[in-house]
């Protein structure tokens, strides 16, 4: 064989190399890090937005957000369900006689979340109560991973009544989020909502602290609780809670709920739940990625 086809063979073998291994050879022609760096430096998977987080479900604890991101260009389908009946003001029987409720009508939300870009999410929610619309956007700053002991991700949103034409509440806050093992995760989520009390005509404001825990019972069940204390201004009524039992499948989320409280928007979640009651319902989420 001649020096020329030798030469012409090296060739042609080395670009086939580079177009059918990229990664090797851009670890080739990149210097390896250190044994401290590597450490230190969080892995590409911790910030990529589509991967699985097995002890975070959802966007939402069960009113309150959560730190789990949206990948950009991805989507989100949610629908809150709480039916009317009180199960506390009515005996077994009764509550029997109205499938606990069921009967009664419900309080319904829909929300769509869109990923604008990576990291940031941009949400749109209407409920039949007041006939409210809340606009928000969310920011994942960061992720829990070796540099970051929690996940943290900041929230804005704007809502008014009778399709966004009065009472319109701003509200700014954020979601503070920390996993254990992929067996239980817990969510604290400070608020401050602006003009919480406009339907009664009084201009107050309402800061709050919503607390909530998921706990994977099994593969793809958990248990969750939330509570939004309120810390200063208008405050009526008791402090919202919920629990629920959910269940993942693919990427469907399905809660049966129960709680004191039907709203779902910040807003109505600063001006707490109803003493003394609580009402059975559902959340129904679908991601589009």
């Amino acid at each position: 064989m001649t020096r020329r086809y030798r030469s012409l063979i090296l060739i042609y073998s080395f670009a086939g190399l580079l177009t059918t291994t990229p990664a090797l050879a851009q670890t080739s022609s990149t210097p390896a890090a250190s044994p401290t760096n590597a450490t230190q430096a969080p892995s590409a998977s911790s910030d990529d937005d589509a991967k699985l987080r097995p002890v975070e479900p959802d966007f939402n604890i069960i009113n309150l957000p959560t730190t789990l991101p949206l990948p950009e260009h991805a989507g989100n389908f949610h629908l809150m369900h709480r039916f009317n009946g009180d199960l506390r003001a009515k005996d077994f029987g009764d509550n029997l006689s109205s499938l606990f409720g069921i009967d009664e009508g419900a309080v319904m939300s829909f929300e769509y979340r869109f990923g604008v870009m990576k990291h940031l999410e941009a949400i749109a929610a209407r409920t039949n109560n007041d006939r409210n619309i809340q606009f928000s956007a969310k920011y994942d700053a960061f992720h829990q991973d070796a540099s970051h002991p929690v996940g943290a991700s900041a929230i804005l949103s704007v809502e008014g009544g009778n399709n966004f034409r009065r009472d319109y509440a701003p509200a700014i806050g954020a979601s503070i989020s920390r996993t254990f093992e992929d067996k239980i995760a817990v969510y604290a989520d400070p608020f401050w909502v602006h003009n919480s009390a406009a339907l009664t005509g009084i201009n107050q404001n309402t800061g709050f602290l919503g607390l909530g825990a998921r706990a994977r019972l099994m593969r793809d069940t958990f248990f969750v609780f939330e509570i939004t204390p309120r810390l200063g201004g208008y405050a009526p009524g008791d402090a919202e809670f919920a629990f629920s039992v959910e269940k993942r499948v693919g990427g469907h989320v399905f809660s049966l709920v129960f709680g004191n409280s039907q709203d779902s928007t910040y807003a109505q979640l600063a001006r707490g739940g109803n003493p003394g009651a609580l009402y059975m319902g559902f959340n129904l989420a679908r991601k589009f990625f």
